[in-house]
């Protein structure tokens, strides 16, 4: 496997993101980052990314909630951000995904984990919350998913996945822009496309919508059926905080809610003038929603 790691040259003086890095050395020969914000002893947040973002998606939100007093990770999928990037489109699965996330969170040896996810970032950070249900406390979920391959995919989706697979040079910084509501700054926009010195680095940005099950035999389709098997008896605190403005995951609150019975009573809200992005659109309300979710532990 031809390992790619992004010069560290490539993220200096991104705007807001002044974060230590920390890094984790996979079996795999892989190396991941992370952010880690905030007293060790305390709580752990972690906020886990989607596609095709990175950690810089959070440093608005991770600076309130360590001031909160908790501990903030927020790890870079391998492909992403400055963690190293496989150069093969086949050297990425779902599972392989799911193995590396599940090797690095079981590093940290965390528990009592408050785990919010967006995007991808609930395709993997769920199936770790089904795979260590004792080490989490609560789950808050904005525009994610958990598919099975049943039923239709939105037509939004389709139309993603097919631009994705297709599109001559994979546009990461114009994508996050075209998703978020408010209008990005250059440098912003910049920051999203700093991990890809070039196309060749985007093998996993590109390969991540092909990845998604869309029909009960792909593969990850029969592993998060197990891990709904996990979810539907989840009776820990689980928040859905889907945005008014994503067509991709439009409903999928309504079916965590119906699904897991942790959902009952808690403070679901729709995040009006949040786009697929909502981190970028509303980090304010979702770090004051990830601290009234904590606090209440």
């Amino acid at each position: 496997m031809e390992i790619l790691r992004t010069p560290d040259e490539r993220f200096e003086n991104l705007p807001d993101y002044a974060f230590q890095p920390h890094y984790a050395e996979l079996k795999s020969g892989l190396r991941l980052h992370y952010i880690d914000e905030g007293p060790r002893d305390a709580r752990p947040v972690v906020m886990m990314h989607g596609e095709p973002s990175w950690s810089y998606l959070y440093r608005h939100m991770i600076p309130p909630v360590a001031d909160g007093g908790y501990r903030v990770i927020a790890p870079d999928l391998i492909g992403f951000g400055k963690s190293d990037k496989p150069a093969a489109l086949q050297d990425y699965s779902y599972d392989a995904h799911v193995g590396w996330m599940l090797e690095w969170f079981d590093s940290l040896d965390l528990t009592g984990v408050v785990l919010f996810c967006q995007d991808w970032g609930g395709l993997i950070g769920l199936r770790l919350v089904a795979a260590r249900p004792e080490r989490f406390s609560a789950v808050v979920a904005g525009n994610t998913m958990l598919p099975t391959g049943q039923g239709t995919p939105s037509e939004a989706f389709l139309q993603w996945q097919q631009f994705s697979q297709t599109v001559p040079e994979f546009p990461t910084g114009k994508i996050l822009q075209g998703a978020t509501v408010r209008e990005l700054s250059e440098a912003e926009v910049a920051a999203y496309d700093a991990p890809y010195p070039n196309e060749v680095y985007k093998a996993g940005a590109r390969i991540f919508p092909a990845l998604v099950p869309t029909a009960e035999d792909n593969p990850g389709a029969a592993d998060n059926r197990q891990a709904w098997t996990v979810l539907s008896q989840w009776e820990k605190p689980f928040v859905t905080c889907f945005s008014d403005q994503d067509p991709v995951t439009k409903g999928g609150d309504a079916i965590f809610q119906k699904r897991v019975p942790g959902t009952k009573d808690q403070p679901h809200r729709v995040i009006k003038g949040g786009g697929h992005f909502l981190q970028e659109d509303k980090p304010d309300e979702l770090a004051a929603l990830i601290l009234d979710v904590a606090s209440k532990l």
